[in-house]
């Protein structure tokens, strides 16, 4: 076991956070009564919920697609994490009447899936690389661990364990048994999860059973092609990278394919590193994660630039306008980036994490909560829009399930520390402390913690973000110095009751330049203020975005305006726009000094671009 796994953390449960600051509390309230009853709405009205009752007959339009639990699941991890910090009798009905249904259309066997049971029963468990039965499983098993922690109702819980059982049954390497594995990862987190919450090793086993498969030749997914009469070279879109099948995953080193199924494999081997001291796993998380978080991370945090596979491609490739950046894989981030941090508090992994939820995550859901992007594009023509649901509707209630339990991503703990990862005003009670952090963060980096300690001596770890160049800290009024231990400065004393601590992050106006060989950004710079990417947006603008023009030696003022798009601090300063009437009649010219003029520009915060009039918008800026 490496010395990173003896450090590992545990996250604080959101159970024992109260969040009441002025930025993610209205988010989180929003989330809580608009967006949580609008997916129901959308489960409902689709057909979602519905098709529980297995009363689907050849013919029927539509019929129960095969991912379709995987949004129900979602919705109810969304609703029982809300359920458990504000308790609600009509959503707690609600969700047992789901649960209801859900129970109602498990087999005899365990098996708990409408479409292979009504509508191609004949076809289960024959497709695991393309069809997502293991990837539904795994999201109902994530609801009935939420549910059963957040109620201590066991309806679900017991439902997914019998659902589980038949899976450990199935599958595993010893007579009779399958050798097969997810083409869409997301039920080995789920297992872990389940042995969290049961206190089963045997779900543990199993999920470290589905991670140790992938990968293996020869490959069970060209035998189950072969068995469906299929052609395995000719039949898969991307080969086994789409699915990061190509490798054993310790061999792995290079992020390719889908990219949601990547962080869910990754966050899953991140998960059995902590659990079962597996340095193989972690060197193979260390070593993916350096590749994309230099080489393949746009600046919102968000992944994947390419439509064609929902995912990677070489090094260096980001496009803006064409970014595809799916809403649910900058939450896959967060996912992956929040249980590496456990593993050693190491602040580059809570950098990433801070950086995916104020911008790329958090841009995939209106500020009325109702509408929601699949595609984050970093530059938009103006024909970019969130929906208010999709046919493929993975993407709303991922965010709802992130924003309801956002608590549990602020604080982690061990025997002798307790740290503050995000810098989100709230109340939290630990074996150690209790903190009371106050801030108005991300708009100020002033924060002030008071400490009520209930152990006498332990370790407070407090982050400075990579953004941040310069700061000042302080206990009980007086200057401090403290050490640095990976991003967090460390203050071991003994606490009394009333201690406070204050610390000073310098939050400047930033210019942000990408590496030469990103062609999208090669002459262009992005605004940043704190943990927040700025864009510009059409509406804000006299001139075409697309034509601004940011001088080096041009002032950028940070204003906070509270009219604005639910209170934002925006960027103000001068700018130059070209000039398009020097081109008039030409589409090519000789090569002359650009005639400009000079316009105002104001920046906003990119999470909140597409919820005024519709326009262009841009993250980088022509230098």
């Amino acid at each position: 076991m490496t010395s990173a796994l003896n450090n590992r953390f545990t996250a604080v449960p959101f159970t024992k956070v109260r969040v009441d600051d002025a930025f993610w509390a209205p988010r989180m309230a929003v989330n809580r009564e608009r967006t949580i009853p609008h997916q129901y709405r959308m489960c409902l009205e689709t057909g979602r919920i519905g098709a529980y009752a297995l009363d689907w007959r050849p013919g029927m339009e539509p019929a129960p697609h095969v991912f379709w639990d995987s949004d129900v699941a979602k919705w109810i991890e969304a609703a029982a994490y809300s359920l458990a910090t504000h308790p609600d009798p009509a959503l707690d009905a609600l969700l047992d009447a789901t649960i209801a249904r859900i129970a109602s259309a498990q087999q005899p066997d365990g098996y708990l899936n409408p479409h292979f049971t009504v509508v191609e029963p004949d076809k289960r468990w024959t497709n695991l690389r393309d069809l997502h039965e293991l990837y539904c499983a795994g999201h109902l098993i994530e609801a009935a661990a939420a549910h059963f922690q957040a109620t201590g109702k066991r309806a679900l819980l017991d439902v997914m364990r019998r659902y589980a059982d038949y899976i450990e049954r199935v599958f595993g390497t010893g007579p009779g048994q399958m050798r097969g594995y997810c083409g869409h990862e997301e039920i080995e987190l789920a297992l872990v999860k389940l042995a969290r919450a049961t206190g089963e090793a045997r779900y543990l086993a199993l999920a470290q059973y589905f991670v140790d498969e992938r990968g293996r030749q020869p490959y069970y997914f060209d035998a189950e092609a072969q068995a469906r009469g299929e052609n395995p070279a000719t039949s898969y879109m991307g080969r086994y990278e789409y699915c990061q099948a190509h490798l054993p995953v310790r061999e792995q080193r290079e992020v390719v394919g889908h990219a949601v199924r990547a962080m869910y494999l990754y966050a899953a081997m991140a998960d059995l590193a902590g659990e079962t001291g597996d340095a193989a796993l972690l060197a193979a998380c260390e070593a993916l994660w350096a590749d994309l978080t230099l080489k393949k991370l746009y600046l919102t945090g968000g992944i994947g630039p390419s439509r064609h596979n929902e995912g990677f491609t070489g090094h260096y490739d980001l496009p803006n306008e064409t970014a595809y950046a799916e809403t649910c894989a900058a939450i896959g981030l967060v996912f992956w980036a929040h249980r590496m941090l456990q593993l050693d508090c190491d602040g580059r992994y809570a950098d990433v994490m801070e950086r995916a939820l104020y911008n790329g995550a958090l841009s995939g859901v209106s500020l009325d909560g109702t509408t929601f992007f699949y595609e984050n594009p970093l530059a938009s023509t103006g024909a970019r829009h969130r929906q208010d649901w999709f046919g493929c509707a993975c993407c709303p209630p991922n965010v709802a399930r992130l924003l309801a339990s956002l608590g549990g991503y602020i604080y982690g703990e061990r025997e002798d520390a307790l740290a503050v990862h995000l810098y989100v005003q709230s109340r939290v009670e630990t074996g150690l402390a209790a903190l009371r952090v106050e801030t108005r963060y991300p708009w100020d980096g002033a924060v002030r913690i008071t400490v009520d300690p209930r152990a006498a001596r332990f370790t407070l770890r407090l982050r400075v973000p990579g953004w941040c160049r310069e700061y000042r800290l302080a206990v009980n009024g007086a200057p401090l110095e403290a050490p640095v231990e990976r991003g967090y400065l460390c203050l071991a004393r003994d606490w009394a009751a009333g201690d406070t601590v204050t610390l000073e992050l310098a939050m400047p106006v930033e210019r942000l330049e990408a590496h030469p060989t990103v062609q999208a950004d090669v002459g262009r710079v992005a605004l940043q203020r704190g943990p927040l990417v700025y864009c510009l947006e059409a509406v804000d603008h006299e001139v075409d975005v697309r034509h601004i023009v940011l001088p080096e030696d041009a002032a950028l003022t940070p204003r906070f305006d509270q009219a604005l798009l639910g209170g934002v601090t925006v960027l103000e300063g001068r700018a130059a726009a070209l000039d398009e009437t020097a081109w008039a009649g030409t589409l090519y010219r000789p090569v002359q000094d650009p005639v400009c003029r000079p316009t105002p520009l104001r920046a906003i915060p990119y999470y909140a671009w597409d919820n005024r009039e519709p326009g262009a918008m841009t993250v980088w800026v022509r230098r």
